[in-house]
């Protein structure tokens, strides 16, 4: 089925503009159009919904910003800065800042749980973070299907920081291996801090 065309005029009445103002767009290129055989624009619906999304006015965006330890505050003041930057530019004035000093492991994030808890409610509809694990190590598209079911995307705005990744891995790694050898030889036993201490050489070797 051919694509609805809009006549000038009522592309016009669309916007609540006058006609001289949607011709100034097309020559502009703000919004694209075919011409008939007789010379007149048409506008193709397709066009007309693009620049309507364009106009509507924002929601309000999330901006989620994570480090492991309280020495990296720097970092995370950097992260939120860059975010916050990057939401505006997408025309979001309405931002919130929420925070987490935490293992990307740690599932009792307060951050994390209040965005879980704004997701739910549908009070936003996106979310900004810088990489994928600063929401969770594992699982990411889990987050990701579940606020999309909820009217909010997740945007990532840098690819992977191999180096940065790689260590804060390695941060994770060595947290687990000293959660479980303390469940199973007792937290003060002599034995969990020997495998504690083999793993942070491993690693350190690697």
């Amino acid at each position: 089925m051919p694509e609805k065309l809009y006549t000038t005029g009522e592309v016009a009445e669309v916007f609540g503009v006058s006609y001289v103002a949607v011709e100034k767009w097309a020559y502009s290129g703000k919004i694209k159009y075919i011409r008939t055989s007789g010379g007149k624009y048409r506008y193709p619906e397709s066009e007309v919904k693009r620049l309507l999304d364009e106009q509507m006015p924002k929601g309000k965006a999330t901006v989620y910003v994570r480090v492991s330890s309280a020495d990296q505050r720097e970092d995370l003041e950097e992260q939120k800065q860059r975010l916050i930057e990057y939401a505006r530019s997408k025309g979001y004035q309405n931002i919130e800042v929420i925070e987490d000093i935490a293992s990307g492991l740690n599932e009792d994030r307060r951050g994390l749980a209040k965005l879980f808890e704004l997701v739910a409610q549908r009070q936003i509809e996106a979310v900004f973070i810088t990489y994928r694990d600063r929401l969770t190590r594992f699982g990411f598209r889990y987050l990701e299907a579940f606020f999309s079911s909820h009217g909010c995307r997740i945007e990532t705005i840098d690819s992977e920081d191999l180096k940065e990744s790689q260590q804060e891995l390695v941060e994770d790694l060595i947290a687990i291996v000293t959660s479980l050898a303390g469940r199973i030889y007792g937290a003060r036993s002599h034995k969990k801090r020997k495998i504690v201490e083999a793993v942070e050489s491993a690693v350190r070797d690697c």
